[in-house]
Formats: C-alpha cells, sequence, structure tokens
C-alpha cells in the first residue's frame, strides 16, 4: 500500500530525513519508533504530502494524486493540531467528510451518520455539541482522530495518537487501530513513544535515528535490549510476553 524509498527532507537547511526506504503492505501496522528529533514526524507528514521531498512515495502503486484524491486515500493526524476554539466536536468531526463532496456541495445524511459513527467508536457521543475550546487535551486527541476516521481513507497516518490520553483511552484507541486494520483492511503508520504499546500492537517497527533507518522488522527484532540502549539510552529488560511479542521493562543501574 505505501512504498517509500530514498526518502530524504531538509528543513530549515538542516537534512531531517536521510535515504529512507520503507514498506507497508495493505491492512499492516507500522510504528515508527526512535529517539526525540530522529525524524519520525517529518516522515509521516512527508508520507502524506505535506512536506517537500526528494525520492518517491508510493501510494498503492501511484505517485500523483489529483485534487482530494490524496485525502481520499490518507487520513493524517498530527500529533498537536491547531483546533478552531468555537467549533463544535461534531462539526469538527464532519470536516473529515469534506474530501467526498462535491464543490458546493452539502453534507448528506450519511455523511452526518458516518461521523456519529466515529464519535461513537471514540466515546465521544456525549461531547458532540461541545466546543472544541472546552475540550482537555486528551479529548482533543480523540477528535482529531475521529475526524481521521470520519475520512474513510484506506490508510490512517497517526502521529502519537495516544499522547495525552489517559491509560484507559491510550488502550481504547489501540484496540480500535487494530480492529480497523484487521475487519476493515485499512492500512495504518503510527509514531508512537511508548515502546511497550508498540511491540504489543504493531505487526512491524520501523526505527528512525539520526534521519535514518536503523532497523526494522517484527517488534521482537527491533525491541532488544542492544539496540533500545544504543538508540534511546535506556537500559531495559526485554522477556517475551504469552503471544511471544516482547515486553519491555526499565532496569535500574
Amino acid at each position: 500500500m505505501i512504498e517509500v524509498a530514498g526518502l530524504s527532507v531538509d528543513r530549515d537547511g538542516r537534512r531531517v530525513l536521510d535515504g529512507v526506504s520503507l514498506t507497508v503492505g495493505k491492512g499492516a501496522w507500522v510504528a515508527v519508533v526512535g529517539p526525540n528529533g530522529a525524524g519520525k514526524s517529518t516522515l509521516l507528514q512527508a508520507v502524506a504530502g505535506l512536506l517537500p521531498y526528494s525520492g518517491r512515495v508510493a501510494l498503492a502503486g501511484r505517485t500523483a494524486f489529483r485534487g482530494r484524491e490524496r485525502a481520499r486515500t490518507i487520513a493524517y493526524a498530527p500529533q498537536n493540531p491547531v483546533l478552531p476554539e468555537d467549533l463544535t466536536v461534531f462539526d469538527y468531526t464532519l470536516l473529515g467528510r469534506a474530501p467526498h463532496l462535491g464543490y458546493f456541495a452539502r453534507e448528506s445524511a450519511r455523511d452526518r451518520a458516518v461521523a456519529e459513527a466515529a464519535l461513537a467508536r471514540l466515546d465521544l457521543t456525549g461531547f458532540a455539541g461541545r466546543r472544541l475550546g472546552r475540550m482537555s487535551g486528551g479529548e482533543r486527541q480523540r477528535v482529531v482522530l475521529a475526524r481521521a476516521l470520519a475520512q474513510q481513507a484506506p490508510v490512517l497516518l497517526l502521529d502519537e495518537p495516544t499522547t495525552a490520553l489517559d491509560l484507559g483511552h491510550q488502550q481504547q484507541v489501540l484496540e480500535l487501530l487494530d480492529e480497523l486494520r484487521t475487519e476493515e483492511g485499512l492500512t495504518v503508520v503510527t509514531t508512537l513513544h511508548d515502546l511497550g504499546a508498540a511491540g504489543q500492537y504493531a505487526d512491524e517497527l520501523a526505527l528512525v535515528s539520526g534521519g535514518r533507518i536503523a532497523a526494522s522488522g517484527p517488534p521482537g527484532a527491533v525491541l532488544t535490549a542492544d539496540l533500545v540502549a544504543a538508540h534511546f539510552g535506556a537500559r531495559v529488560r526485554v522477556t517475551d510476553g504469552p503471544d511471544g511479542r516482547p515486553l519491555l521493562a526499565l532496569e535500574r543501574p
């Protein structure tokens, strides 16, 4: 579904990504992990077509899109979006339907139903009429994800989708993403700070460090004590969970 080859991005005169290559299959979940400033968010923005880059990015074999085609293919949710404070939760979520509307067209009953369903999946139905300016950081994060879901694009690019969420809502979001890809065939690419969560949910991990892919593959191949120490400067103990996925625990010196 996604093919990235030799991707390089310069920002403010500095090379942030250098020759990154990555393949994400249809219906797969790839978690992009790495230390702060490694280029994880930049990678998602480039794939979403929001930044100039050199190299190749193909979505379902296509490298060029016209008009709203890209927005019908990719739904992107940034980590720190700027939200209009006077807009209601429902109206903001409904904006996710814009790529499916013709010029000057109004939202249909189906569009409204899609938005309502997205809010319900994220436990936000009771907030539909609330203005965004009155939402907490975690609630706003879920609203951003609801808008992305309402877009009904086959590819979800989510930059730190669990940021500011409490533990219960973190799990809710991660379980929902897993459900969407397994039951509806969506392709999911997320950045995640939480290595434990990445190891439990993603099919594959891509470790970005210094603007390059330092390691990639199944969670057990990337989340090793040596790689975590080398790229995060952290001491961890890694054990296998009941399903064979890696479990990480910090070790004190």
